[in-house]
């Protein structure tokens, strides 16, 4: 049984964690979480400085040599414990995730049992770290390859996925031996300090971990992706942060990995089971609520059956119930910011003002929270924005060939 909303909120830490010590920002500047459903700040947390994100890399940097030395079984068994320890507060990190997020409670259990089996997946991989012995070509000599750590790490995670975005950056660093800097994204910050919480319960030494939580994510960033101590950077997030993220880490030639902005297609031909791709396209289109990087964006429907097909996904999009992600029934929750409510529903108007066709949805709904009714849009041109551009939201945008 999970806590009580408020009681949660209020457990939850406020501070950076930075060398084994929760602490304000150097400045005492806070940043506010909000609930998208409701527009009501759930809590304040610390704003780092630059001073902060430079002392974060400091504590990772000192730790690394001890961390990299420890035992990989050991790393293995913090990692199983913390898994063990997520599933067990399943409903505590999923209220939480719906509260600063917005998605249904459902998706929001859906998202800890996903990422906490990055845990147990890495705490089974962290003892099997193979490195490779061989004969040379000239039969004279061996070739021996070994690895290592490849030192602390920044790890800059994204808003819609704040629990699996952050699991599946820190297991397998935990796993290899790295220290981290972690840096999650300012409007859902509040899931990966639980998270964190629960790392230190289960074993993880000072200095290896260290969050950052700031409004500046720019200006704190970029010294540590630049200070020659990084030796590597991970980002989730937009393809055009992403651009701005390898050139700033070009000049230190950091190993890099990068999961980016999508424009996945959905195709449905002639000969299709109508029902059975109005059911692939559901599941395409609306996990969590479209705020998704694998979120099917362009539809592209044979002639022959596209009348029925998007007569169908309008019946079912505009039978979605919105609603705060813990109300019961709810399916469809608010976009996690006032922005993203108003892009989608430029994009939206775009396709219409060129000739798209509303099926069902086409605007956002009134009262508070950042809701966005679910959209079908047909005769998409292939001119309009939303075409080429990732939508991050409940709008289904159908094409014909």
């Amino acid at each position: 049984m999970g806590m009580t909303q408020s009681a949660l909120l209020q457990a939850v830490p406020k501070g950076l964690y930075i060398d084994g010590t929760w602490r304000a920002a150097s400045d005492g500047a806070t940043l506010p979480v909000d609930d998208p459903a409701t527009g009501k700040i759930l809590a304040h947390v610390a704003s780092a400085t630059v001073a902060d994100g430079k002392a974060a890399l400091d504590a990772a940097v000192a730790a690394q040599h001890t961390w990299a030395r420890t035992a990989p079984r050991d790393r293995g068994e913090i990692l199983r414990r913390a898994y063990e320890a997520i599933v067990a507060r399943t409903d505590d990190f999923a209220m939480l995730m719906t509260l600063e997020m917005g998605k249904p409670l459902a998706e929001a259990r859906g998202e800890v049992a996903y990422g906490a089996e990055f845990f147990r997946w890495f705490s089974e991989e962290a003892v099997r770290i193979h490195g490779r012995y061989a004969v040379s070509p000239n039969g004279a000599t061996r070739l021996m390859t070994m690895k290592q750590p490849v030192g602390p790490t920044l790890m800059i995670t994204p808003w819609n996925f704040p629990l699996a975005m952050g699991t599946r950056k820190i297991g397998p660093a935990i796993a290899a031996g790295c220290t981290m800097v972690v840096k999650p994204a300012a409007q859902t910050p509040l899931t990966m300090l639980l998270l964190t919480e629960v790392l230190i319960e289960c074993g993880v030494p000072a200095g290896v971990l260290n969050v950052v939580t700031t409004a500046h994510t720019g200006a704190v960033m970029e010294p540590i992706i630049r200070d020659p101590r990084l030796r590597k950077l991970t980002f989730t997030g937009s393809t055009e942060v992403g651009r701005r993220l390898v050139a700033q880490s070009a000049e230190g030639l950091l190993r890099v990995s990068m999961e980016l902005g999508g424009n996945a297609p959905f195709l449905v031909f002639a000969d299709a089971d109508v029902e059975a791709a109005v059911d692939g396209a559901m599941l395409a289109k609306m996990r969590n609520m479209g705020e998704a990087c694998t979120a099917a964006n362009r539809l592209f429907v044979h002639a022959d059956v596209a009348a029925e097909f998007a007569a169908r996904l309008g019946e079912r999009m505009g039978g979605l119930v919105l609603g705060h992600g813990l109300a019961e029934g709810s399916q469809v929750g608010p976009l996690v910011t006032a922005a993203a409510a108003r892009d989608v529903g430029g994009l939206v108007a775009d396709a219409v003002r060129r000739g798209a066709r509303i099926t069902c949805g086409g605007e956002a709904t009134p009262g508070p929270g950042h809701f966005f009714a679910p959209t079908v849009l047909t005769d998409v041109p292939a001119d309009a924005e939303l075409v080429g551009s990732e939508i991050f939201g409940p709008v289904a945008a159908i094409q014909t060939f």
